[in-house]
């Protein structure tokens, strides 16, 4: 055989593999396209690109009034402007928040309330990522547990009381299965002694769980929930946080999803009526399954939220 019929062997036999994997990693996907949530008032972090703006499209076209919670505003504008040309949706907003700054933060609910008086869903969507050397947020904390967990956690609280005066309010964590080989560093929870970018990362993510688990206990009986997810390995992120080289990229990318598969389970904890109190759960693939054995237990989920709570600055009686 000679070298240009093996290319095409080669080729006849690789691409219909690499469709079918392609397929299959896609995972579950929400077919529910007839729910409409007209009028639900909906807040995305880190809603430009990726997974959140493919949730802010999906929302949008269902009817929802669509805040796009977002450090990049120029981004953020253009992806409104998208959103409201696919969807003819016009209530799409842009609000800038910078999850690495209290006071960013409290600025935005500042000004959200002064738009709106309810809050029906809040996804926690935005997060950074395996960065190389140890970096701190403006208020001086390890920044990816900072951006992903402490900064998510401010914002909920403080977004609690029009939350439960919207009742039935959805909060919605995305995480990651990257969660599963940590567990929380109670003695060097900034890690200042030994920092490595991913236990950093795995260790937010875990933290988004623990979070989630306390909040839905706290919430009992307020008719809101809260779950996370894992929205399953992203392509937008294996290109670039993993250090590979062109060749190997298009082999890797049959094993991850696109942005708008992974969002498939945000979408569903949002919208899905099947789930109307259903709250304190992880998800994967649009199922409930099951949390690492460190992400179960109450106890670190308790300690997490008081020591959370004094770092945010957060009143004891958000909840009450």
């Amino acid at each position: 055989m000679d070298s240009s019929s093996y290319i095409v062997a080669t080729a006849a036999i690789a691409v219909p593999i690499y469709v079918l994997v392609s397929r299959w990693a896609q995972g579950g996907q929400f077919r529910k396209d007839d729910v409409r949530i007209d009028g639900k008032i909906v807040i995305i972090t880190g809603a430009n690109c990726g997974i959140g703006r493919e949730t802010a499209l999906d929302l949008a076209k269902r009817g929802a009034r669509v805040y796009l919670a977002c450090r990049d505003v120029a981004k953020a504008d253009a992806a409104r402007t998208d959103i409201i040309q696919q969807t003819g949706n016009v209530c799409v907003f842009v609000k800038k928040l910078d999850l690495t700054s209290f006071e960013s933060i409290r600025k935005f609910v500042e000004d959200f309330k002064k738009c709106e008086t309810k809050l029906h869903i809040l996804i926690n969507n935005a997060g950074v990522m395996a960065i190389k050397n140890r970096e701190m947020t403006t208020d001086g904390l390890e920044m990816q547990l900072g951006t992903n967990h402490f900064g998510h956690f401010l914002l909920t609280n403080l977004l609690l009381d029009i939350m439960k005066a919207s009742a039935p309010a959805r909060i919605i964590n995305v995480s990651s299965m990257a969660h599963r080989p940590r567990k929380i560093n109670r003695d060097d929870l900034q890690l200042e002694k030994s920092y490595s970018k991913w236990p950093a990362y795995c260790q937010s993510k875990l933290a988004n769980i623990l979070f989630t688990r306390e909040l839905a206990k706290r919430l009992r009986g307020t008719n809101v929930t809260a779950n996370s997810l894992h929205p399953g390995v992203v392509r937008t992120e294996l290109s670039r946080h993993l250090a590979i080289v062109r060749f190997a990229a298009l082999p890797l990318h049959a094993f991850t999803k696109t942005p708008k598969s992974g969002a498939q389970t945000s979408i569903m904890l949002a919208v899905d009526p099947n789930l109307e109190g259903v709250t304190g759960k992880y998800f994967a693939d649009c199922a409930i399954t099951k949390e690492s054995s460190a992400a179960q237990c109450d106890e670190t989920a308790a300690w997490l939220w008081d020591v959370s709570e004094k770092i945010t600055g957060v009143k004891g009686d958000v909840l009450d």
